[in-house]
């Protein structure tokens, strides 16, 4: 029975041609029949938008930067090629990343490799590839070197990651004290190592505190160099919000929030949410950065790094793959519950990650119907995954659907690459993992699409 729609928070998705054109295409249903499970279908052209309008926002402040896709967010071999294609490296911490980033084009010299404790294996494949290397603590940096020296192929590349000053808590980067003794190592490596800069990355997405850190870092570039190091790059990491809905939506949803809206009254902090809408967002959050100005200074920071002769390095992954993806599940079985439908999918919350850091994935589903002459309406439901878990559901909150779903169905989560896809992903129940599904061309009238070239 449909309910008053005023009773449901809804969270809609902002809208992409793209992704409508696909779900209006008639494609995924024949996909789900013929994978017989859930699958990601990835838009490898919302990615190259993505880069170029991030590589013109560095143009436009006259600022020296390079983009590193940060690997982590989608291991789809699609992005990594197309972040080749498009003049961007890679960020990666593993040997499998860079194995993974090297085997689908990407120069060696344009892969960054972050990371805590990195083992001596991969860091002399990185000397050996010519890559950049975030050194992330003392011990590292002194393995690194001996690497460098023995091996006596190429000089390692090295940044020095430092521990943000106001979040002195986190197990990354190097104090004040750490990162002077690192660099006296640095001078005193010789040939052996090129101390190419510094880098950081900061938790949240405030962009206040990244100005204000790049800011001093350019500083101790300039110190740096005195000690006769090249000390000219900057790597500021990730962190740039992209926006899921729009500025209305979210306010009103937050306003709304209440336990009464999930199943089981499941309870949310809304501290824990991702921040959904973002005023300024993507390559608009970048611009502002560097328009921004850093505690203490009387300059932009554009205008600081530029007069400092520093190379800005940015590692984006959620902002290059903004609308590059979407997350299909179809629905198995339906049961009524007090005013709602608890639905059951065919796949698992390990599929779409949020759900595993005591968060929710907020942005409504999209109920694709194999029946559309049945009554309209607001029908919520909660989505639950097909495993044996109490706590495996992959939407909590009671959606409220125009139509009433039914075994069959499809469920669409819209802009799940960045992050949601794969990050937890597993074969659990021995269930398969879901295919990645590339469109290489949604405006024919049955966008073209391959399987996803990575296997591992």
């Amino acid at each position: 029975m449909a309910v008053s729609p005023g009773r449901w928070p809804a969270l809609p998705a902002l809208a992409d041609p793209a992704t409508e054109q696909v779900l209006g295409s008639g494609l995924l249903p024949e996909l789900a029949y013929a994978f017989g499970g859930p699958f990601h279908f990835l838009l490898p052209d919302a990615f190259d938008a993505n880069l170029r309008v991030m590589q013109d926002a560095l143009a436009a402040a006259g600022v020296d930067g390079f983009v590193y896709f940060a690997k982590k967010a989608n291991k789809a071999a699609v992005f990594v090629e197309r972040a080749a294609a498009g003049g961007a490296g890679v960020d990666v911490a593993s040997a499998g990343e860079l194995r993974e980033a090297l085997g689908h084009g990407v120069r060696g010299e344009h892969v960054v490799v972050t990371g805590p404790a990195k083992d001596a294996s991969l860091l002399r494949l990185a000397v050996q590839h010519g890559a950049l290397i975030a050194v992330d603590a003392l011990d590292e940096l002194d393995t690194l070197i001996t690497i460098a020296l023995t091996g006596r192929v190429r000089p390692a590349r090295v940044l020095l990651r430092c521990l943000p000053p106001d979040q002195l808590h986190s197990r990354f980067g190097m104090n004040e004290n750490e990162l002077a003794t690192a660099t006296d190592r640095c001078v005193q490596a010789g040939d052996a190592l090129r101390m190419e800069g510094f880098s950081f990355h900061l938790s949240g997405y405030a962009l206040q505190p990244r100005t204000d850190l790049v800011g001093r870092l350019a500083e101790r570039c300039l110190k740096a160099r005195v000690q006769g190091l090249e000390a000219s790059r900057i790597s500021i990491g990730g962190g740039l919000p992209i926006s899921y809905t729009d500025a209305s939506s979210w306010h009103s949803f937050l306003a709304e929030h209440h336990s009464r809206y999930y199943h089981a009254g499941k309870t949310f902090r809304t501290g824990d949410f991702y921040p959904y809408h973002s005023p300024k967002a993507g390559p608009v959050a970048l611009a502002s950065l560097l328009a921004a100005t850093p505690e203490g200074s009387q300059q932009s920071l554009a205008e600081i790094v530029k007069d400092a002769g520093v190379e800005l390095l940015l590692e984006p992954g959620r902002a290059l793959l903004d609308q590059a993806g979407a997350t299909v599940f179809s629905i198995q079985g339906v049961k009524d519950r007090d005013g709602y439908q608890l639905l059951t999918v065919d796949g698992t919350s390990l599929s779409l990650s949020e759900q595993w850091f005591n968060s929710e994935y907020l942005p409504d589903p999209r109920l694709l119907p194999q029946d559309t002459t049945g009554p309209a309406g607001t029908y919520p439901a909660s989505v639950g995954a097909a495993t044996c878990l109490e706590s495996d559901m992959i939407t909590w909150r009671k959606v409220g659907f125009p139509r009433r779903p039914r075994t069959g169905d499809l469920l669409v989560y819209p802009n799940t690459a960045g992050y949601q896809m794969d990050s937890n992903e597993s074969p659990f129940h021995d269930l398969p993992l879901p295919p990645k599904v590339v469109i290489d061309q949604t405006d024919l009238p049955r966008p073209r699409w391959r399987l996803d070239r990575h296997f591992a």
